[in-house]
């Protein structure tokens, strides 16, 4: 459980987050967001939302998150890229998180 300043609980094992992840290629994708031309024009950077879980909360303030696939990232949990999903994230994604499992997911 890691806690914010109002001492409530901000993770928990089964929360949906939103994950911004910084990505560098040729032709962006349809999710990207904030697309910037790289400094001579060969690549795009830009910024996709992932929807994770929290599968598990670790000591130090880390979180272990999976994504659809399946694959585990180690995540401080004071990330900047990281956030709790909203009840809009929630709407706006629930393909994505939909197909996120684990036992106690209650997304």
């Amino acid at each position: 459980m890691i806690l914010q300043k109002s001492n409530r609980a901000l993770f928990h094992k089964g929360d949906c987050v939103v994950f911004r992840r910084m990505k560098c290629n040729t032709q962006p994708s349809r999710r990207a967001q904030n697309i910037q031309a790289a400094h001579h024009g060969d690549d795009y950077y830009y910024v996709v939302e992932k929807c994770w879980i929290v599968a598990e909360v670790l000591k130090e303030g880390k979180l272990l998150l999976k994504t659809r696939s399946g694959k585990s990232h180690i995540v401080d949990a004071s990330d900047p890229k990281l956030r709790p999903a909203s009840i809009w994230d929630k709407i706006r994604y629930r393909s994505r998180f939909s197909q996120l499992q684990l036992p106690t997911a209650a997304c």
